[in-house]
């Protein structure tokens, strides 16, 4: 989106959604946000984005999640569009890098953390190494499944707000 908010806010309903789902992989949170635009500014278009998210079950934050590659792999379980692939991509950077034995160990955590709560384990990733996800992974397998479950729906919520500023920027 070249111009920002004001294409955001310019857009036929079918586009907007398009757009948003770049951002967040629920169709719900993207057309219920599309249907509140315009919007006034990033900080409307971020609190109103939280409300929809937060307003959401937990139906609708697990199709998002289902959105996303796990931690240290490229493919998500359901399709991305090219740019949010590429957004993944870019989140996860720091995983490209990673030495074999830790590729390993994400590998064996993120099928531990998956058989465990019935999702993947999403994280922000964006500015953390390798290390701190591992960290954050075994930490994390602690929880209960509605306590983890509300972590990944923030975790997402913080990579929705990555995601819509990226939007407004191209």
């Amino acid at each position: 989106m070249k111009q920002g908010l004001e294409a955001l806010n310019a857009l036929a309903p079918e586009e907007a959604l398009l757009e948003l789902l770049n951002c967040c992989g629920s169709a719900r949170w993207a057309e219920r946000l599309a249907a509140l635009r315009p919007f006034k500014g990033m900080v409307d278009l971020l609190e109103s984005a939280d409300i929809v998210w937060w307003d959401l079950d937990s139906g609708d934050w697990l199709e998002a999640f289902s959105r996303h590659p796990k931690i240290g792999e490229r493919k998500a379980a359901r399709d991305q569009t090219p740019e949010a692939s590429s957004w993944s991509e870019q989140e996860q950077a720091v995983a490209r890098d990673a030495a074999q034995s830790e590729l390993a160990e994400l590998a064996r955590l993120n099928r531990t953390y998956e058989e465990r709560f019935g999702f993947i384990f999403i994280v922000c990733a964006t500015g953390r190494t390798t290390e701190e996800m591992l960290a954050l992974l075994r930490e994390r397998l602690r929880n209960s499944l509605e306590s983890e479950l509300r972590i990944a729906a923030e975790e997402q919520r913080r990579i929705t707000h990555l995601r819509l500023r990226k939007l407004l920027e191209q």
